[in-house]
């Protein structure tokens, strides 16, 4: 099957009722997605949009007090339903037929609801297949997916256009709906997750502040603890205290960090709803190529990215100033290797702290 063109929509149905979106994760992926499907919120506004998500991500589309489903809300402001999946336990799982249980329940859930298109964003075997079981009519997804046989479960194929990924998923939007402007990402709103940030940040006497993030999903990623500590130490001098954020199994990571900085950065546990209201107030973010990067750059803060072994033209902070050092000897590659690639440890902490101090003297002359 040949790969369409933005100007075919002609399978996008006169009255579309239900359209799904699958992208299960990981963060960052899911946060590049959202320009996509706010897209196609505007192109369809009274349009029932449901989400096949993994459930560790679903605070990326509503808050955990909120319903998964019904009128949307600032709690869940961009689609009408949720669905949730957990493909790692089911593969992992010493219960094949509980799994298998579960399993058939979450394909029932989403293919009571009749989905007229769904719109694959992930470009996996098993999205593709998520995709497929929906019962949906119309199944659109790239012409070269991440794993090729993807593809043999769509009916439309997509040629990706744009550099970006952000770019990418709008240019699959375009083709499954109408070519729109880029809205942005759209984050729910937890009221409760905000008055919590606002009082830790009081209580601290934390007023501006940067937001450092020194984890990664792997090593090869992952500049070094001890250089955070000594850009925290600059930081702290033009007024503006460190916050470490951290995820499962990081808490060493994040104390190498404050130890580093002579107690000029100091770890913040978040929840990801947390980390949301967070961000929104960070002056800077400093991190290398990680979801809560991409977060920062979501929502308009000002980004020092730095970067190794992944591409920042594709991967890089979309949508915010940003500076992005990486060494011109990297070589993109996604091997999962354990340790800091070479090429990362060529930035030093005074090329980070430049370009930190770059950002925000520009963020301070608007």
């Amino acid at each position: 099957m040949p790969a369409t063109t933005a100007a075919e929509t002609t399978t996008t149905p006169v009255t579309l009722q239900r359209l799904l979106i699958v992208r299960l994760g990981a963060m960052g992926d899911i946060i590049h997605t959202l320009p996509a499907v706010g897209a196609l919120r505007a192109a369809f506004p009274g349009t029932t949009i449901g989400w096949v998500v993994e459930e560790r991500w679903v605070e990326l589309l509503c808050t955990l007090t909120a319903s998964r489903s019904g009128p949307r809300s600032p709690e869940r402001p961009l689609v009408d339903r949720i669905h949730t999946v957990n493909t790692k336990a089911w593969r992992t799982s010493m219960a094949p037929v509980q799994t298998w249980k579960q399993i058939a329940a979450a394909a029932r859930e989403v293919r009571e609801v009749r989905y007229q298109i769904a719109v694959d964003f992930q470009g996996a075997i098993r999205s593709a297949l998520i995709a497929r079981i929906s019962g949906a009519d119309t199944i659109y997804g790239f012409a070269h997916p991440r794993e090729g046989p993807a593809r043999k479960f769509y009916t439309r194929r997509v040629a990706a256009r744009g550099t970006h990924i952000v770019e990418q998923n709008l240019s699959l939007a375009e083709v499954a709906g109408r070519a729109l402007p880029t809205p942005g990402a759209v984050f729910p709103c937890d009221e409760a997750a905000e008055r919590e940030c606002e009082r830790r940040l009081q209580e601290g006497e934390i007023g501006r502040f940067v937001l450092l993030n020194p984890g990664a999903g792997w090593g090869a990623k992952r500049w070094p603890a001890e250089r955070y500590g000594q850009v925290a130490k600059e930081m702290i001098k033009s007024g503006l205290k460190s916050l470490i954020n951290f995820g499962p199994g990081e808490q060493d990571l994040a104390q190498a960090v404050q130890q580093a900085s002579d107690g000029a950065a100091e770890p913040m546990a978040c929840s990801l709803t947390q980390l949301i209201a967070l961000a929104r107030r960070a002056s800077l973010f400093i991190g290398g190529d990680t979801g809560p990067m991409h977060l920062a750059a979501a929502l308009g803060v000002p980004v020092a990215a730095i970067f190794g072994p992944t591409d920042p033209a594709r991967n890089g902070p979309f949508g915010t100033k940003s500076i992005v050092l990486r060494s011109p000897s990297s070589q993109t590659s996604h091997k999962r290797r354990p340790q800091p690639d070479e090429s990362l440890l060529e930035i030093t902490a005074d090329q980070v702290i430049a370009a930190a101090r770059q950002l925000l003297e520009n963020s301070r002359g608007e």
